[in-house]
C-alpha cells in the first residue's frame, strides 16, 4: 500500500510503500494518532524495513492509496 505525504514548504512528496501485512485501517489509525500530537513524529516502516519519520508539524497532507494489486500496468489495465 502506498502512503504519500506532502511536506509544508516543499514541492516534493514523500512516497512510502508499506508492507502488505499491515491493513489500511492500521495505517490510518497510526497516522491519525501521530497527527493528533503536533509536536510528535509520524513514523512509517516501508516494505524493506526502513523507518521513515516526518515531524507532524510539517505534514501538509497524507494520501493513503490502495495495495499493489490495485495498481495495474500494461495491457491488462482498465
Amino acid at each position: 500500500m502506498d502512503v504519500r505525504i506532502g511536506i509544508i514548504q516543499s514541492t516534493k512528496e514523500l512516497d512510502v510503500e508499506v508492507g502488505d501485512e499491515i491493513t489500511r485501517e492500521q495505517v490510518l489509525a497510526d497516522i491519525e494518532a501521530a497527527l493528533a500530537d503536533t509536536g510528535g513524529v509520524l513514523w512509517l516502516t516501508d516494505r524493506r524495513g526502513r523507518r521513515v519519520g516526518v515531524p507532524t508539524a510539517k505534514v501538509a497532507y497524507v494520501e493513503v492509496g490502495g495495495t499493489a494489486e490495485d495498481r495495474r500496468v500494461g495491457f491488462g489495465a482498465p
